[in-house]
């Protein structure tokens, strides 16, 4: 039985979200043991039992994305040729959206109304080129009537990175800088987490959930890149159920 979080945030009835964890699965280590990547040397056959076992919970096969740390967002209602995408959209009933990840960050959005829902893939180069911005032009409503669910990501105090991913979001935004603060190894720890926050709020969203989580030190729970290397990855889900087109 596959081991699942349901997102914290108001969304309305019909929106239905999940978040895997990294237990309950059939995979051996180091992708142990619920691992949904069939990208990361898992042996095939384990992966295709997970995603059965998650399709158990769910109204239709995800769209399951080939993530490229871009800024593309496909509708995943229109099974689009090209899978090659970091975000996905959809306005119609029982069509999953899914992302995975395995420290950088989860972002599902639904509105208030109910009637479209996304889930985008937000690692730094990601997030910095405008996946969020992109995702939410793609949901053609109010950025206002958004809300937004942050899932676990590598948490402030691990996410070691150079002078040029600081010097990437302020040249986009100066007062980013808040986000990153002095490691001891004369890098800097970015919270991405604040980082995201900060870009849903310029685009004028400010119903933002979630957020409180960090990967690479919940072993437990979560699978990391940067702690282990070679791992498995984590899907981030949402969809619309009952009355819709």
């Amino acid at each position: 039985m596959a081991d699942l979080l349901v997102p914290d945030w108001p969304a309305p009835a019909r929106v239905r979200a999940w978040q895997t964890l990294r237990t309950g699965g059939c995979s051996v280590a180091p992708w142990n043991s619920f691992n949904l990547g069939d990208h990361v040397s898992d042996d095939p056959a384990h992966v295709l039992a997970n995603r059965a076992c998650l399709r158990a919970y769910l109204p239709s096969e995800p769209l399951w994305l080939k993530q490229v740390h871009g800024i593309a967002a496909v509708d995943a209602g229109l099974l689009p040729k090209s899978l090659e995408a970091d975000a996905a959209f959809t306005r119609r009933t029982d069509t999953v959206c899914a992302v995975m990840t395995a420290d950088c960050l989860p972002v599902l959005f639904c509105d208030r109304a109910g009637t479209v829902v996304a889930a985008a893939h937000a690692g730094w180069r990601g997030l910095v080129a405008g996946v969020l911005e992109a995702t939410i032009h793609n949901m053609a409503v109010p950025a206002g009537e958004l809300l937004v669910w942050l899932g676990p990501a590598i948490g402030p105090q691990c996410f070691e990175v150079g002078d040029e991913v600081r010097a990437a979001f302020l040249a986009d935004d100066p007062e980013a800088g808040e986000a990153f603060m002095p490691s001891v190894s004369g890098k800097w720890l970015a919270d991405i987490y604040a980082l995201a926050r900060r870009r849903l709020q310029r685009s004028g969203i400010e119903n933002i959930y979630g957020g409180g989580s960090c990967t690479v030190s919940e072993p437990e729970r979560y699978f990391s890149y940067r702690r282990d290397g070679v791992t498995g990855r984590m899907a981030t889900l949402i969809w619309l159920t009952g009355d819709g087109v």
